[in-house]
């Protein structure tokens, strides 16, 4: 399968990276690996995960994805040496900032904790999960580059950083001789594109950052499961649905089934094969609970979309 550059992180992914965010939550353990290892086995290499998934889960605290993870890799001798396996620390378990939680010390706690449940020495793309007002950015890239030397973890990344953020901190850390940097987490898919498109895009252009884009298929809804307000109770993930409930999702949806008809794939083949020929986008992340969705991901990695779909795409999405 084709390998793509992470950015200048000397690491190179398949064209999509699997969501973490699953596990522990619509999957149980055992459904997990199964899907994990249909995962690999269909040539992709790359899993995203974070320290609080899957923290809203009654009776769980967060962790758990990375657990299954770590287990999953443990009955599996030699194969963490062929994935690039991603992480994020600092987010509540409301997944909103967490006050305190790019400190120093919070992150050299969570590294921790995130490696003993992962059962491997090294992360190789470690991500602050939001920005963190409470904490000079200089000790968070401080804390990072001692990880760095130690060895802990690989490369770093930002989630759910805007332009203005990510600028002077790259600046920040060029001037202070710290580690910047190189991977951006954005949402970004054919429903939400405003946060992304633009400057943040331009700057990660510019600065050849990879990006790997989370909510791929938003949530679903860009699958054509949510047709309607009575289809939300369709999974633990259709009360998120309703904010798409509108002309422009109406939009989108018939502009995906056109042109997965004249396909003949589905329409969240065609929702990933959008952001796989989009300038700027490294990889989207997108989470699968079956074999089957892990096979869709294959085909949606080898589909390409003529010019002409591009454009109906990208008409219906405008916001």
């Amino acid at each position: 399968m084709e390998r793509r550059a992470l950015g200048k992180t000397g690491l190179a992914i398949g064209p999509l990276v699997f969501g973490g965010n699953v596990l522990g939550w619509t999957m149980n353990a055992p459904e997990s690996h199964r899907v994990l290892d249909a995962f690999i086995d269909h040539g992709f290499n790359a899993i995203d995960t974070a320290d609080v998934y899957t923290a809203w889960v009654a009776g769980n605290s967060g962790g758990e994805s990375e657990a299954i993870i770590g287990d999953w890799l443990r009955a599996r001798p030699g194969l963490r040496d062929k994935i690039v396996l991603m992480t994020k620390v600092g987010s509540s378990n409301e997944g909103k900032p967490l006050p305190g939680g790019l400190s120093k010390q919070a992150i050299a706690q969570a590294v921790e904790a995130s490696l003993r449940r992962l059962q491997t020495d090294v992360i190789d793309v470690y991500f602050s999960h939001w920005q963190d007002p409470s904490t000079p950015v200089a000790e968070t890239l401080q804390a990072y580059n001692d990880l760095l030397r130690d060895g802990k973890i690989r490369s770093i990344g930002a989630s759910n950083i805007d332009a203005v953020q990510l600028d002077r901190t790259l600046t920040l850390a060029v001037e202070a001789g710290l580690p910047g940097y190189q991977v951006v987490q954005p949402e970004y898919n054919l429903m939400s594109r405003a946060s992304y498109d633009g400057p943040l895009r331009d700057l990660c252009l510019k600065k050849e950052l990879a990006v790997v884009s989370y909510y791929s298929l938003a949530s679903g809804f860009l699958t054509g499961k949510y047709r309607s307000r009575d289809d939300l109770a369709k999974s633990a993930r259709g009360r998120n649905m309703g904010r798409y409930m509108n002309d422009r999702g109406d939009r989108v949806l018939k502009a995906l089934s056109d042109v997965a008809n004249a396909n003949r794939v589905q329409m969240g083949e065609v929702a990933l094969a959008w952001l796989l020929q989009r300038k700027g986008i490294t990889a989207p992340i997108a989470s699968g609970t079956s074999i089957d969705q892990v096979r869709s991901f294959a085909i949606a990695s080898s589909l390409r979309l003529s010019e002409t779909a591009i454009e109906m795409l990208d008409i219906a999405s405008e916001e």
